[in-house]
C-alpha cells in the first residue's frame, strides 16, 4: 500500500516540478537569446529505518537547450547576433564574468557598453567606453568603431568566446551562463551586426507539455485518492467489529 503512496506522491511531485520549468521556459518564449531549460527525472533513495526499498522520483533541470534560436534583423547599429556557438562575455552583477546570447546593446550614462538589462559588455580588455556623441559600429569579428566628427576610431573589440562543447556552461539564477573558469576569447567568433536570436523555446510544444504534464499530476492524484480508499478497506476488514 505504502508503494503506491510513494509512488503516486513523487510523480504527483515530479509533474509540478515539470510545470515550474516549462512556465519559466514559455514565459521567456520572447526573451532574446534565451535558452529553454531542459528537465530529466532522477531517482533519490528515502533514507530512514524501513525505508531502504523506497525511492523517490524527482525532477531535475539538466541544462538547456542550444538549438539556435529565429535570428531576425533589426538594423539597429548596437544589435548583435552571435553566430554558430559564440556567446557574448558580460559582467554579472556579482562581478563575475558571465556569458549571454542576448546581443541588444546600449551606452549607459557613464559612457560604458552595457547590455538592455544594465550589465557591463567585456571586451578582450575590460568594459567598453564609447566616446560621447559619436555613433558607434560593430563589425563581423566583434571590433567596435566610434565615428564622431567625420572620423572612425577604433575603440576596443567584443569579448567572444566558444566553449568547447554546451555542457561546459551552466545557467545561474539570474539566467546567465558560466563555466568553471573564465573562457578565453575566441578570434576566430564571429557576429550578425543589426540582428538579435530570438528565444528557442516553441510555444505550441511547450504549451502540449504542459498539458500532458497537467494530466500526469491529475493522474497521479487519482492514484492517491485509490490508495486512500483501499486503506480504509483494509481498516474495516481488520477491524474486530468490521466496522
Amino acid at each position: 500500500m505504502d508503494r503506491m503512496i510513494y509512488l503516486s506522491m513523487s510523480g504527483a511531485k515530479a509533474a509540478m516540478q515539470r510545470q515550474d520549468v516549462l512556465a519559466n521556459n514559455l514565459a521567456n518564449v520572447s526573451t532574446v537569446g534565451f535558452r529553454a531549460e531542459l528537465a530529466a527525472f532522477r531517482a533519490v533513495p528515502v533514507e530512514g529505518s524501513g525505508a531502504s526499498t523506497r525511492v523517490y522520483a524527482l525532477e531535475s533541470t539538466v541544462g538547456a537547450s542550444h538549438q539556435p534560436g529565429v535570428v531576425q534583423a533589426t538594423g539597429r547599429n548596437l544589435d548583435v547576433a552571435m553566430k554558430g556557438h559564440a556567446w557574448l562575455a558580460v559582467q554579472g552583477l556579482d562581478g563575475t564574468e558571465a556569458y549571454t546570447r542576448a546581443g541588444a546593446l546600449d551606452v549607459n550614462a557613464e559612457g560604458l557598453l552595457v547590455t538592455q538589462g544594465g550589465l557591463t559588455v567585456l571586451g578582450d580588455g575590460g568594459p567598453i567606453s564609447v566616446p560621447a556623441n559619436s555613433e558607434v559600429n560593430i563589425a563581423g569579428d566583434g571590433t567596435l568603431s566610434a565615428k564622431a566628427n567625420g572620423r572612425s576610431t577604433a575603440i576596443g573589440r567584443l569579448k567572444l568566446v566558444t566553449p568547447e562543447s554546451p555542457a561546459a556552461l551552466s545557467r545561474g539564477a539570474d539566467g546567465l551562463f558560466r563555466a568553471a573558469s573564465d573562457l578565453s576569447a575566441d578570434a576566430t567568433a564571429r557576429l550578425q551586426d543589426g540582428a538579435l536570436e530570438g528565444s528557442n523555446v516553441s510555444a505550441v510544444e511547450t504549451m502540449v507539455a504542459m498539458i500532458a504534464a497537467g494530466r500526469q499530476f491529475e493522474q497521479q492524484m487519482k492514484l492517491l485518492q485509490t490508495a486512500e480508499r483501499q486503506e480504509q478497506v483494509a481498516a474495516k476488514l481488520l477491524s474486530p467489529s468490521g466496522t
